[in-house]
């Protein structure tokens, strides 16, 4: 097998891409209903490469091209979380400082446990970096080769229980309270006696609801609602909104209406229409003006696999698809306007890719010093993250684009996810070995299982108990308190890509990255 593994040390493009096909089929397999999923090309690297170490050639992905997916996986995940992350942020500052703490305890257990098993400070920073699976945290020790064995000897270890505590959290995704509840339609007969417009109701409901169409009393042509729209009693509206609000509403104005208007096509059409056209990309509904220019209205807008209600406020990104209302001559002329094509759900956008990638690693390379002569600096994979979670919040500058369709970005993501596996896999494998052979192995698993064991049952418990997140957000928050894509890449694959995983994740990811980077700092010191 030896010119195998030197043909593969010669050809590294080559041994990237059999791992990603042989590890992504691994993660598919299940045992007990539970599969691996994108971390099967984590551990298929580790087992190659070690193989590979055993008949005496090193085999690797160079780091270049972990580093190129490790970027578009960060940045994509930052543009998929973006439009929802600064809302949490505002809600949500006391969970982050509470993993900091969980994570500044474990940092305590290792210098506690380490010191007890005989470990030097410097082999504690990076048993500390790989159970806690941080690669810059690592980096932040000098990398000795001290330090080095201690990350690979703890690595493996901070995967499978990371994914055991994400495993955890999804036991109860059932209850989860945050659950986003259907988008229904309900024709709904106006009783009450005041007479409000479509806005004021949308308002009243915290722009959860929306009304699309009316039909007046005693008549039958129907007419696209607009916010000013008044709601006469003995007129027929169609409510659309989550279930529940949409309950709250027809219990407000009136009764469920036998008049079936939410299907009437004859004088009034509905369609789903994909913004592929940039130009509208990055706007708010209300901006794009469609009842003034063709007496349309927008309902709904679904994202990925998530549904919302098209509220005027609302920005719309390329390769969202919208729910139009609208006179039936009309539709051709809107379809026409905004874009409606296939290409705009796959369109990378290069230009904001390319640049939003260099400015976040230019970002994320950045050194500070520090008292000591230390230095301190972001790392590739936070600024990537940090600029994408911006350039998906704000989404245009002036008449520039500045984000991605939700599909590419997902794709994307998920090409630069099993890229940086595999590197980080051939990373480990290459190295586990020595920490077998140096026989402090055992030592340094203890130490290193101890410090996953604080970080990911500590958060797990806190943030379930004192906190109360449902089980997938909770999952995405676990993996992003390990910082680790792979951790990441189980919870989508368990939860079909539920948005809310991205949110967890994205929402602890930045302060847990710079939290890790300065204790392995301090831990050196000691």
């Amino acid at each position: 097998m030896t010119f195998v593994f030197e043909f593969f040390a010669a050809n590294p493009v080559i041994l990237l891409f059999l791992l990603v096909g042989v590890g992504t089929a691994l993660g598919r397999v299940r045992i007990a209903g539970v599969s691996l999923g994108a971390v099967g090309v984590l551990f298929a690297a580790i087992g190659i490469t070690a193989w590979g170490v055993a008949a005496g050639v090193v085999i690797e992905v160079p780091p270049v091209v972990g580093d190129v997916g490790l970027a578009l996986f960060a940045f994509s995940v930052g543009i998929i979380a973006g439009p929802g992350f600064f809302n949490a942020l505002r809600t949500s500052y006391l969970l982050m400082l509470a993993v900091a703490g969980v994570l500044i305890l474990a940092a305590v257990v290792a210098v506690a446990l380490g010191a007890a098993l005989g470990v030097s400070p410097v082999t504690i920073a990076g048993t500390f970096a790989g159970a806690l699976t941080n690669t810059p945290a690592l980096a932040a020790t000098g990398g000795s080769p001290e330090a080095t064995v201690g990350y690979a000897s703890a690595y493996v270890f901070g995967v499978i229980g990371a994914m055991a505590a994400v495993a955890l959290a999804l036991r109860h995704r059932s209850s989860d309270t945050d659950t986003p509840a259907p988008i229904v339609d309900k024709a709904v007969r106006i009783d009450t006696g005041s007479t409000p417009t479509a806005g004021e109701i949308e308002r009243r409901h915290g722009g959860r609801v929306g009304i699309s169409r009316r039909r007046a009393k005693g008549g039958e042509a129907m007419e696209v609602v607009g916010p000013d729209t008044p709601l006469p009693r003995g007129s027929v509206v169609n409510v659309m909104g989550p279930q529940n609000e949409v309950a709250d509403v027809t219990a407000e104005l009136g009764h469920t209406s036998s008049i079936d208007i939410v299907h009437e096509r004859s004088r009034l059409d509905y369609r789903r229409i994909i913004l592929s056209d940039a130009r509208r990309a990055g706007r708010t509904v209300g901006s794009l003006g469609l009842p003034a220019q063709f007496g349309a209205s927008i309902a709904r807008v679904r994202r990925g696999d998530i549904e919302f209600v098209a509220t005027p406020d609302f920005v719309l990104h390329q390769g969202d698809r919208l729910r139009v209302v609208g006179p039936t001559e009309a539709m051709p002329a809107v379809t026409a306007f905004l874009g409606d094509s296939e290409r705009g759900l796959a369109d990378i956008n290069p230009v904001a890719l390319g640049l939003g990638i260099a400015l976040g690693l230019a970002i994320g390379s950045i050194q500070i010093p520090l008292p000591g002569g230390g230095h301190f600096g972001l790392g590739y994979a936070a600024g990537a993250l940090l600029i994408g979670l911006l350039m998906g919040r704000v989404g245009r500058v002036g008449p520039i684009v500045i984000s991605l369709p939700h599909t590419a970005a997902t794709v994307l993501a998920e090409l630069g996810l099993l890229i940086f596996l595999a590197f980080a896999g051939t990373k480990a494998g290459s190295l586990i070995i020595a920490a077998i052979v140096s026989g402090d192995i055992l030592r340094l698993l203890a130490l290193g299982a101890a410090i996953t064991v604080v970080g990911m049952l500590g958060t797990y418990l806190v943030v379930r108990h004192v906190f109360r997140l449902g089980g997938t957000r909770l999952s995405g928050v676990v993996a992003g308190a390990q910082t680790n894509p792979a951790i990441l890449g189980f919870a989508n694959s368990r939860t079909d890509y539920d948005v809310r995983v991205a949110l967890g994740y994205s929402l602890v990811y930045p302060m847990a990255m710079v939290v890790k980077i300065l204790l392995a700092q301090v831990l050196v010191g000691l």
